[in-house]
């Protein structure tokens, strides 16, 4: 048998063809079935997300408004991250300022009370007067979620001897940060630009310098998209105060990419199948509501002018209409349709409901909560596990929880914070020494908790016994165990337990048995 001749290559080569490694001939080959047609590029993070935010943040928000799946992705990670509200419980350190215990509780004590003041008042806290601070959270929170950031503008307000303080917050939706028309080009596909006056770039309305980093917000009076009598007019906000360093604005967003200036909304990954499931949900409800409605289709070889129950119920109803079209029919419990001669209804005959749309719509919640990192059981509300299985999915979703609730801190709940010490210093309403003169002070005076909601306990007893186990071998404290049980002030609960105790040793009074026993004489019995 003689061998065959190796064929030149096309380099004039005889040497082995080369065989593909690697990533090669996996994930990367061009010549394995399930992979020849998929062919996709991946650019900068502005090519792939700045150019596709607009349809993202449209098609979240129809979705959040329209898909109960997504409406609890959204509510569900708000409610946990925030809640009532994440609180704030001053840590300055006591040892660098050279404080006692005694005086440091006090400061902190007066710090609280005084950003109370402030916060808890929406006409104090909030320049549309809208919301308190704890309230602002919820909706910073819930607009990142959907729309992937959002932004604080700083801004001040003439004190007044009810309301000491001149910082407002204003909160500002994703899409009036944008690059100006005049700057790039005017429409939602292109979000470049460039800004004539010094040639910086412009990321969907993020002002970057030659070095990358983000010197100013351009906020439209308005939404781009829409139509407006007055002209659209945006406005440059620098990220830093000249003077002060202070910032003069605030962007809460999740950066999951290098050199990205813009978020990207929870959702975006699941939008599809939460798409579909709602359709295939809809498609459901309405093949049951056919099946449950029992109409008669009645033929006449003389059709009447006015057919009973054509689609509506009659005229002079809101949204009821009897319908012009005389091939639309109604299908409703006990309607009577008559139809035209030659006409017939045929209906197909599918189960429903359907057995199967409980277990198919399980295993999209799984996905889909997958993709947000809310278990389905969270997701769904529906706590039918053991109580070691729906413990594991808690912890697993308290995980995502408290990243979220570090980045809204970082991002937005301590540079309040410092914003707010800084004009109560300033105006003399805190004595803190040396707070403007040393950046290390500063810091020692603005070092702060926050505090959100906890957990909670799907077994009280074994999670409280667990803690207090924990607390005896020294693997945690009192306080951190109060603030994971029910997120609470232990500092606060002895203080509150103090008083309760008093107030009950007052209210009941006490008699000496031990000492009535020991007078007490037995009767001789004889």
């Amino acid at each position: 048998m003689s061998k065959q001749k190796r064929k030149p290559n096309v380099h004039g080569s005889t040497a082995a063809p080369v065989r593909a490694s690697g990533y090669g001939d996996s994930g990367a080959s061009g010549t394995r079935r399930a992979l020849k047609g998929f062919r996709v590029s991946s650019g900068s993070a502005q090519r792939d997300i700045d150019d596709n935010n607009y349809a993202l943040r449209n098609r979240a928000r129809a979705l959040y408004m329209g898909a109960p799946i997504a409406t609890s992705a959204v509510r569900t990670a708000r409610t946990n991250v925030v809640g009532t509200g994440v609180v704030p419980r001053p840590r300055i350190d006591r040892e660098y300022l050279r404080m006692d215990d005694a005086a440091a509780d006090a400061w902190q004590d007066a710090a609280r009370r005084e950003f109370a003041l402030w916060a808890e008042d929406r006409i104090a806290c909030d320049a549309l007067g809208l919301n308190d601070f704890y309230e602002l959270q919820q909706l910073i929170m819930q607009s990142q979620l959907m729309s992937g950031d959002v932004f604080a503008l700083i801004k001040h307000r003439k004190a007044s001897p009810m309301r000491p303080y001149t910082l407002r917050l204003h909160i500002i939706e994703a899409d009036r940060v944008s690059t100006p028309a005049m700057m790039g080009v005017p429409v939602a596909s292109s979000t470049e630009g460039r800004n004539p006056d010094n040639g910086n770039a412009i990321y969907d309305g993020v002002e970057v310098d030659s070095t990358g980093r983000a010197v100013a917000y351009h906020i439209c009076n308005g939404y781009p998209q829409e139509f407006y009598r007055e002209p659209l007019q945006w406005t440059r906000v620098q990220a830093f105060g000249k003077k002060t360093g202070q910032p003069n604005i605030l962007h809460i967003m999740e950066a999951e990419r290098p050199d990205q200036y813009r978020g990207v909304s929870m959702l975006a990954q699941a939008i599809e199948p939460l798409l579909q499931t709602r359709r295939y949900t809809q498609a459901e409800l309405d093949a049951a509501i056919v099946q449950a409605s029992f109409s008669a289709f009645v033929k006449v070889e003389n059709p009447i002018d006015n057919p009973w129950n054509e689609v509506g119920g009659g005229e002079g109803t809101d949204g009821d209409y009897v319908s012009s079209e005389p091939n639309e029919y109604e299908l409703a419990p006990g309607t009577i349709n008559y139809m035209e001669p030659g006409e017939d209804v045929t209906f197909a005959n599918p189960a429903h409901p359907n057995a199967g749309f409980d277990v198919f719509m399980r295993a999209m919640a799984e996905q889909i909560g997958a993709a947000v990192e809310i278990p389905a059981d969270l997701l769904l509300k529906s706590f039918n596990s053991s109580y070691s299985a729906s413990r594991a999915a808690l912890m697993e979703a308290w995980k995502g929880f408290k990243m979220r609730r570090s980045w809204l801190v970082s991002d937005f709940c301590q540079p309040v914070w410092e914003l707010f010490l800084t004009e109560a210093v300033a105006s003399g309403r805190i004595s803190a020494p040396g707070f403007f003169a040393d950046p290390l002070i500063r810091r020692a005076y603005t070092s702060c908790e926050w505090i959100g909601p906890s957990a909670g306990q799907l077994d009280p007893t074994k999670e409280i016994n667990a803690e207090l186990s924990a607390i005896e071998a020294g693997i945690t404290t009192r306080e951190a165990a109060a603030v994971r049980i029910n997120g609470s002030d232990w500092d606060s609960n002895v203080r509150r337990l103090a008083r309760e105790n008093q107030a009950l040793a007052d209210a009941i009074p006490t008699t000496d048995l031990t000492k009535e026993g020991e007078n007490a004489q037995s009767v001789p019995t004889e």
